[in-house]
């Protein structure tokens, strides 16, 4: 944990040192990866020893999650801390980057209450815990990806705040690419280990809105 926070602290110095160059947007996407940062870190640390009993990671999976680390983290940081990819940039008017920060706000809260309603249930990737239970209760009594759709909803404003063809759009396409291929496997997954209780949970509700998606 110790290593994340001083390596986030070096690049929350250079970004805000580099604001006045990439607008103040750049500070939203700062905060926002912070809070990520520390809504996820107690959750890894609290579920890192329990015992995998059903896995589905391969190597695509691995890829697809390494692409949301290269879209959200990688590129964002090479542009605003050294300026190499500023050929991509355009121009949004300041009311669409107030807009870009304000989603963060709903993302961050669908994170945070997902991880809570999971607790020990929760893992990165496509893996269920010895003794993992189906949870259906809080913000999951509503829709069945509330991660998912914080997600969404944190790629969809990343554009708003980093005014940059790579570093901003290109995490929308990786986390659809890695939405449209691991929620089928990861629901695959909960019908093989809970069957019929699952089965009937996806009768009565929808995976990101609900009542519409």
């Amino acid at each position: 944990m110790w290593i994340g926070v001083v390596i986030l602290s070096s690049v929350a110095v250079a970004v805000i040192w580099r604001a006045d160059v990439n607008g103040w947007g750049s500070i939203a996407w700062l905060s926002g990866t912070i809070a990520m940062f520390f809504i996820r870190m107690p959750f890894a640390q609290q579920t890192a020893e329990n015992k995998v009993a059903l896995s589905r990671k391969d190597i695509l999976e691995k890829v697809l999650l390494a692409g949301m680390s290269v879209s959200m983290m990688l590129l964002p940081i090479i542009f605003l801390v050294s300026g190499y990819l500023s050929f991509a940039n355009y121009a949004l008017p300041g009311w669409v980057t107030a807009v870009g920060g304000m989603g963060l706000l709903p993302a961050l809260y669908l994170v945070w209450r997902s991880h809570a309603d999971l607790g020990q249930n929760w893992s990165v990737t496509l893996e269920l815990r010895e003794g993992h239970t189906l949870t259906i209760s809080g913000i999951y009594r509503h829709i069945r990806h509330p991660m998912y759709a914080g997600i969404w909803l944190l790629v969809l404003m990343q554009p708003l705040l980093l005014h940059n063809w790579i570093a901003g759009p290109t995490a929308i396409l990786c986390f659809g690419l890695l939405y449209a291929l691991r929620a089928p496997k990861e629901e695959a997954m909960m019908l093989e280990e809970f069957g019929a209780e699952y089965q009937e949970y996806i009768s009565r509700t929808k995976r990101l809105i609900p009542g519409l998606l």
